[in-house]
């Protein structure tokens, strides 16, 4: 049986910036979410810190993850995340079900 490839990442909005953060990340959420491979796209703000985000991703398999990468918004996406968030880029960190 495959492993699912599961990460998530996380970064920080400049200052003033963290509404269109979201408006960008709730508009790739949904192009994620349509892909093929993709299980679980979950976009989301701290309560406590609205400015730093945590997106969950799941996909079918590491064939799907690379689908992603290779996906056309994809390039377009994290050019116009780098100029709003603090962070060269987001932070990923990768994950195994146990």
């Amino acid at each position: 049986m495959t492993e699912p490839t599961i990460l998530h990442a996380i970064f920080t909005a400049r200052p003033e910036q963290g509404d269109n953060v979201a408006a960008l990340l709730r508009d790739f959420a949904e192009i994620v979410r349509a892909e093929e491979g993709n299980v679980v796209f979950d976009a989301t703000r701290l309560v406590d810190d609205p400015d730093r985000f945590f997106v969950y991703e799941v996909y079918r398999d590491e064939a799907a993850f690379h689908a992603h990468l290779a996906a056309p918004a994809g390039v377009p996406f994290n050019e116009a995340l780098q100029q709003l968030i603090v962070e060269p880029s987001s932070i990923l960190t990768f994950l195994r079900r146990i």
